[in-house]
């Protein structure tokens, strides 16, 4: 609890670094949500991405983005947002012009009609499990809980958000559910520490608020950590070695992981410090002191 005022400042700026990011920067949407054409291909040599960048341009078909994956020999081709015609047609111009030397792998096509309802959707499907979360938190505990949960799952969705804007990174649907996925680990560290608070709450009744929280946060600070480590070493993996196709989920779900572990510690039991007096706490006071001081702490950092 030393720190938490450092730690609202911090989570403050990247808070309001995250919404500046996406009013001026804004997302990087992939296909899923502008619509367009994607082809996967393996070439008989290695790919020079330039030269098929300036071929496929020539087509008119709009907007075209190539990178390689998996090897030199691999390329993904996404044509944003192209001019109406039948799908038919853009996908046999993109294959007449890749002509024998590429092994077509895969074709995807998706429409502007249904973009917009997947971005609709993904977005809808985030909000609604930030609220519902919050809800159940605040039927499990007290309202003070259920608002400082749904502060703290906000500023972990916002600061992937903010991530991925900033750096420019594809935003799509794969990212939506590394969103939600991120959204219920979050809100089980939370609950494992609000859990204890509350435990607390009634086993030091005059114990200073700001001790009492910081005892909290402690005991539950060992399993916050080892659970956010275990899950990063897997998370690593498919970063490293899942290649380019999962490479954005990977990425919010490292980041994810990071932000929802720092919030859970520094963050959500912190904002109940501002919150008004939950049931149970009428006789405790803001700063520490009281019955279950200093004292009262050190006996209890051993408990079970």
């Amino acid at each position: 609890m030393r720190w938490r005022d450092f730690a609202l400042g911090l989570t403050l700026l990247l808070i309001l670094g995250s919404i500046g990011s996406l009013a001026f920067r804004g997302l990087n949407l992939g296909l899923d949500f502008e619509g367009g054409l994607l082809v996967e291909a393996r070439a008989s040599a290695p790919v020079d991405v330039g030269k098929l960048r300036d071929k496929l341009g020539r087509l008119g078909l709009g907007e075209v983005v190539i990178q390689s994956y998996g090897g030199a020999r691999e390329v993904l081709i996404r044509v944003h947002q192209p001019p109406e015609a039948a799908e038919q047609d853009r996908s046999a111009a993109v294959r007449a012009a890749l002509g024998s030397e590429y092994d077509i792998r895969r074709i995807e096509f998706v429409g502007p009609q249904v973009s917009r309802d997947l971005l609709i959707s993904g977005l809808e499907a985030s909000g609604l499990a930030v609220v519902l979360i919050a809800a159940y938190v605040w039927f499990r505990f007290e309202w003070q809980f259920g608002i400082s949960a749904l502060i703290t799952t906000l500023h972990d969705v916002v600061a992937i958000f903010g991530l991925f804007s900033l750096f420019g990174m594809e935003f799509n649907l794969t990212v939506v559910a590394a969103i939600l996925t991120v959204a219920g680990y979050s809100i089980n560290d939370t609950i494992v520490v609000f859990d204890r608070v509350r435990e607390n709450l009634r086993r030091y009744k005059k114990m200073g608020l700001v001790e009492l929280i910081n005892l909290s946060v402690n005991q539950t600070l060992s399993r916050t950590l080892m659970t956010a480590g275990t899950t990063m070493l897997a998370i690593l993996s498919l970063l490293v070695f899942g290649g380019p196709v999962l490479r954005n989920f990977s990425a919010a779900l490292a980041w994810g992981v990071f932000i929802g572990t720092y919030s859970s510690i520094f963050v959500a039991s912190v904002l109940l410090l501002y919150m008004p007096k939950i049931k149970g706490m009428e006789g405790q006071a803001t700063a520490s002191g009281g019955e279950g001081g200093p004292a009262a702490v050190k006996g209890a950092v051993g408990d079970p």
